[in-house]
């Protein structure tokens, strides 16, 4: 990223990526040869969905960074909503926990990414996930709807992320919460990754020092902060090359910088403090 690389700048470059990336064919692999397609392509940072109950293949496009939806704590007939749902891989395994009776919303602001989930949706015949077109900056959501919200890999993405996070914390219901997979630093990034608009597109230039990231989530209201996962993430010297000389990839490999995956908890207040009869009863 350059100083003069604006905000609607940077969400143009993630929304034309991700558009290729919707419309690419996922048994050839990446859309194009072109670098930042390969970088979106990875599979370094992806963590494995096969396992997981409600996996629908072709909504898996290898985007992720981790399994939040694992860590979720969703139940039968909650309302979920899915923050940057792609091509709908987290909101089908929700789906497949709170069933029938409960709902799921996925958000994405990339047209084809939403064209491709609700395809997948229909192939399937859900009646009770839904997917729109927003700007998790500005989430087209009614206010306390929300149960439990997920995302995986997509606060990076957002250049105003405490503004993402007050969203989320208006979109929740009172003493509900989310479970969030993201791309967090130790340490500061070599001054050619932080300056690249690519590398913003592809979850590291955009990501932040992992205490600064918790406190902005502190910031918007939440409580009980958890980090429910953690794990290191190598990234492949090839993909350094291309932002790093020589000097600076040992530095790199040698110093303590890291790029780290981690699944965060948190909750939102109950109103007023209110003590619950029961687990649950205040956040309908």
């Amino acid at each position: 990223m350059t100083p003069t690389t604006t905000s609607q700048e940077l969400k143009q470059i993630v929304r034309e990526k991700y558009g290729q990336i919707a419309e690419q064919n996922t048994e050839t692999g990446c859309c194009n040869s072109d670098c930042a397609c390969g970088i979106l392509d990875n599979t370094f940072m992806a963590e494995d969905y096969t396992r997981m109950q409600g996996y629908v293949a072709d909504a898996d496009l290898g985007l992720g960074c981790g399994l939040p939806t694992e860590f979720a704590l969703i139940k039968e007939g909650d309302v979920v909503v899915d923050l940057g749902s792609g091509a709908g891989n987290d909101a089908f395994v929700a789906r497949s926990v709170t069933g029938a009776n409960g709902k799921v919303i996925g958000v994405d602001f990339t047209e084809q990414m939403i064209t491709r989930a609700r395809l997948n949706a229909e192939k399937l015949k859900f009646n009770n996930v839904e997917f729109r077109l927003g700007d998790i900056e500005n989430i087209p959501i009614n206010d306390n709807v929300a149960d439990v919200v997920v995302s995986n890999c997509v606060f990076n993405l957002v250049p105003d992320k405490a503004r993402a996070f007050a969203e989320t914390y208006r979109i929740l219901k009172p003493g509900a919460h989310f479970s969030v997979s993201d791309i967090v630093l130790r340490g500061d990034l070599p001054p050619a990754l932080q300056k690249s608009a690519e590398m913003y597109a592809g979850c590291v230039a955009g990501a932040i020092d992992k205490f600064a990231y918790l406190n902005t989530v502190k910031k918007a209201g939440f409580e009980n902060i958890q980090v429910q996962k953690e794990r290191r993430i190598s990234l492949p010297n090839e993909l350094l090359s291309l932002y790093l000389n020589e000097t600076e990839l040992q530095q790199y490999s040698t110093g303590e910088i890291g790029v780290y995956s981690i699944t965060v908890y948190a909750e939102k207040p109950l109103e007023n403090n209110e003590a619950c009869c029961e687990p649950g009863c205040c956040a309908k």
